[in-house]
C-alpha cells in the first residue's frame, strides 16, 4: 500500500471523524495529546509554519492562534473542505491545500517550522515524509510531530484489566514486525452510542515501525533530535476523563522535536 491508497481510506473516514471530533469526543487529543504537544512547542509567534496532515484543522487553528503564519496540507479532500469551511466561518489566515506529505507543494527552505499531529505513522513512506519536511525547512528550522508510541502500539496489543475494569498492564507483541497496511476498524469509544451507531466505523491502515527505525530515519535524514516526550495524564485529568486511565500505565503517544542544522 502506498500513500495514495492510504489517503483514500482517510478520505472515507473524514466525514464521520470530523463530526465526532468536533462534538468533543476525541478525548485522547483534547485532554492529553494536544495539550502535551503545545507544552513543549517553542515560541512560534511571527514564524512561518507548515502543518502536515492537518485533518479538519483543529490543531492547525491552535497554531495560528499562537501567532504563526500557517499553511496546511492533507491528502484527504474532505478533510480540507471541512478545514476551509471553518476558516471561512472563523478566519485565521490559514492557507489549506490538498497535498501529500510525500510530495509537499512548496519550495526548499520555505518554513521556520513544521508540525505533524498524529499522521506520520499513517503514511507508509516514512523516510520520504521526513525528507520532504527537512527539504522545506529553513536552516535551523524545527519539525515537531506526534505519533502513536512504537513500543506499545504494536501489531499484537491487549489491555489487561483488574476486577474493577482498570488497566494495569498492556500486553505488546510482534514489536519487530512491520505491518504495511493492515486495516483496523474502530470509532472513538467516548462517543455516545446513538452517535456511533449512526456513523460508519473508521477504517485505518496500520503501518508499524520500531523506535529504532523512527530514530534512525530522523538521524539519516539529517535532523538533530532536540526533545522527546511521552505524555502522561495526571490524576485530575483521569478524574475528569476516566477513559484515559490506560495512559498512566504505558505511553500511548510519542512526541519528538528535531531541528535542521543551521
Amino acid at each position: 500500500m502506498d500513500h495514495k491508497e492510504a489517503g483514500q481510506y482517510w478520505n472515507e473516514n473524514a466525514e464521520a471523524w470530523t463530526i465526532i471530533a468536533r462534538a468533543g469526543f476525541d478525548i485522547y487529543r483534547d485532554y492529553l495529546n494536544t495539550p502535551a504537544f503545545f507544552e513543549i512547542l517553542p515560541d512560534i509567534l511571527g514564524l512561518h509554519g507548515i502543518d502536515i496532515g492537518c485533518g479538519e484543522g483543529y490543531n492547525t487553528r491552535l497554531l495560528a492562534q499562537k501567532g504563526a503564519m500557517i499553511k496546511a496540507i492533507d491528502i484527504s479532500e474532505i478533510f480540507i473542505q471541512k478545514a476551509i469551511q471553518e476558516e471561512i466561518n472563523n478566519p485565521l489566515n490559514i492557507d489549506y491545500q490538498v497535498a501529500s506529505a510525500v510530495a509537499l507543494p512548496f519550495e526548499d527552505k520555505q518554513f521556520d517550522f513544521a508540525t505533524a499531529f498524529m499522521c506520520f505513522m499513517d503514511i507508509p513512506e516514512t523516510e520520504q515524509v521526513l525528507q520532504e519536511a527537512f527539504r522545506v525547512l529553513k536552516p535551523n528550522g524545527f519539525l515537531q510531530f506526534s505519533i502513536t508510541h512504537p513500543c506499545f502500539d504494536t501489531p499484537r496489543r491487549k489491555s489487561l484489566r483488574n476486577f474493577l475494569g482498570k488497566i494495569y498492564a498492556v500486553e505488546a507483541g510482534d514489536y519487530f514486525e512491520n505491518t504495511n497496511g493492515k486495516i483496523d476498524e474502530w470509532i472513538f469509544s467516548a462517543a455516545p452510542l446513538h452517535l456511533r451507531k449512526n456513523l460508519r466505523k473508521f477504517r485505518t491502515p496500520k503501518f508499524t515501525r520500531t523506535l529504532t527505525q523512527w530514530i534512525n530515519a530522523l538521524v539519516g535524514t539529517g535532523f538533530l533530535i532536540e526533545q522527546v516526550n511521552e505524555p502522561r495524564p495526571d490524576d485530575e485529568t483521569i478524574r475528569q476523563q476516566p477513559g484515559l486511565q490506560g495512559c498512566q500505565v504505558v505511553a500511548y503517544f510519542l512526541h519528538i522535536r528535531c531541528r535542521k542544522p543551521a
